[in-house]
C-alpha cells in the first residue's frame, strides 16, 4: 500500500515534496486543473486528474491538502467522496467536528481509514517536547501551561499540547477583552490551568502570511519549566529558581541545586533556517503523518481508534475559538525579516 494521491497544489506543495522520497509513491495529483496543479504534475511525473472517481485506479492513499468547510474550502465534501471509494484519507486540519465525525462514518462503512494531519506534531522539535513534556510529568505534577500562537495554527497547538499533557479534558476557556495583535485566554486545558496569547488576525490579500509565531509553549512543574521557543526550536530546560536561607538568615549559597545552569537547551541549541523548514522539516512530518496513515490501513483499525481523540480536539478548539471571537481582518504587505546580526 504504497500509491499516494495528493489533492490540492497550494499547501500541497510540501505533500508533493515528500513524496520524492520514499518509501510511498505520488502517483497522480487531483485538482481543479489550473496552470499551477499542470506543472506540478509534469514536473513530477503523473497525470493530473480532476475526478474523486479517477483515484482509486491510481492510489490506495489520498492527501486532502484543500480547507475544509469550516475555513470556507471543499477538502471535506472531497474526503468524504474519496472514503466511500475506499480510499484511505489525510486530511489537513483544522476540522469541525460535524464534519470530522461524517468523514469517520463514511470511512467505517467503506471501510477506509481516515486521519487528520496536525503536521506540527510530527515535527522533530515537537516531537521533542512532547517526549520531554511526558518524562517531566512522570516525575512532577503539571502546574501551568503559558503559551501563545498564531489563531491559524491553535487547531496544531491544542494537539500539541494534549499530547503533552496526555489529556485534553476537562477544559474551559475565558477571553480578556480582544487586544491587538494578541487576544489572552485563560482557562484550563486536561485540567491544567492555561494562559493563551493568540494573533487573532488575518490578512484576506494572504490568508496563510503575516503570522507574528506559529506556536510558543512553556510548560510549568514544581522543578522548573520547559519551554519551546517557536514551532521549530530550539527547547529550552529552566531549573526553578530556589535561593534558601541559613541559621542566620543569609542566602545558603552552598546548595548543590545552585549549581545548575539556570537554563539549557534539549537538543540542537539552534532552530534550522526558514529554507529547511519547508524543504526538509515540513516534507519529513508529512512522511511521519503518512506513514502512521498506512500502518492503521494496512492493519485495518477502526477508523474511531484515533478519530475519537480528532473529535474531542475539534469540539474543544470549537471552543476556543469562540472565546476568542473573530479574527480582525488587515491588508498586510511583505513583512522584512531581521537577522540576529543586524540586532547586534
Amino acid at each position: 500500500m504504497k500509491r499516494v494521491v495528493v489533492c490540492g497544489t497550494k499547501f500541497g506543495q510540501i505533500y508533493l515534496s515528500a513524496l520524492r522520497e520514499g518509501p510511498m509513491k505520488l502517483t497522480g495529483i487531483l485538482a481543479r486543473g489550473g496552470a499551477r496543479s499542470a506543472a506540478y504534475a509534469e514536473q513530477h511525473g503523473v497525470p493530473l486528474i480532476t475526478d474523486p472517481d479517477q483515484v482509486p485506479d491510481l492510489a490506495d492513499l489520498a492527501c486532502v491538502v484543500v480547507r475544509s468547510g469550516v475555513v470556507g474550502g471543499e477538502g471535506t465534501e472531497l474526503a468524504t467522496a474519496l472514503l466511500a471509494r475506499g480510499v484511505h484519507v489525510l486530511q489537513e486540519h483544522p476540522m469541525h467536528a460535524d464534519e470530522l465525525a461524517r468523514c469517520l462514518r463514511t470511512a467505517r462503512a467503506a471501510p477506509a481509514v481516515h486521519h487528520v494531519n496536525t503536521l506540527y506534531v510530527h515535527l522533530d522539535p515537537v516531537r521533542e517536547f512532547i517526549a520531554t513534556a511526558r518524562r517531566l510529568f512522570e516525575l512532577q505534577q503539571p502546574l501551568y501551561v503559558d503559551a501563545a500562537c498564531s489563531v491559524h495554527v491553535a487547531y496544531a497547538l491544542f494537539d500539541i499540547l494534549g499530547r503533552a499533557l496526555g489529556a485534553l479534558r476537562p477544559w474551559t476557556f475565558t477571553a480578556t477583552a480582544p487586544g491587538a495583535p494578541f487576544t489572552c485566554l485563560t482557562g484550563t486545558i486536561g485540567g491544567v490551568p492555561l494562559t493563551l496569547r493568540v494573533q487573532n488576525q488575518i490578512a484576506p490579500n494572504d490568508p496563510d502570511a503575516h503570522l507574528h509565531l506559529l506556536h510558543r509553549i512553556t510548560v510549568g512543574a514544581e522543578g522548573g519549566s520547559l519551554t519551546l521557543v517557536n514551532t521549530h526550536g530550539p527547547l529550552v530546560w529552566s531549573p526553578r529558581m530556589y535561593v534558601g536561607r541559613d541559621a542566620d538568615d543569609r542566602f545558603a549559597t552552598g546548595a548543590d541545586h545552585l549549581r545548575l545552569p539556570s537554563a539549557t537547551t534539549i537538543g540542537p541549541a539552534q532552530a534550522p533556517t526558514f529554507h529547511d523548514i519547508v524543504t526538509k522539516l515540513w516534507p519529513q512530518g508529512v512522511r511521519r503523518a503518512l506513514t502512521e496513515l498506512r500502518r492503521a490501513a494496512e492493519e485495518g483499525q477502526d477508523p474511531l481508534r484515533q478519530g475519537q481523540y480528532y473529535l474531542t480536539l475539534s469540539r474543544l478548539w470549537l471552543s476556543a475559538t469562540a472565546a476568542i471571537g473573530r479574527p480582525e481582518l488587515l491588508v498586510q504587505t511583505a513583512p522584512q525579516p531581521l537577522s540576529a546580526a543586524e540586532l547586534s
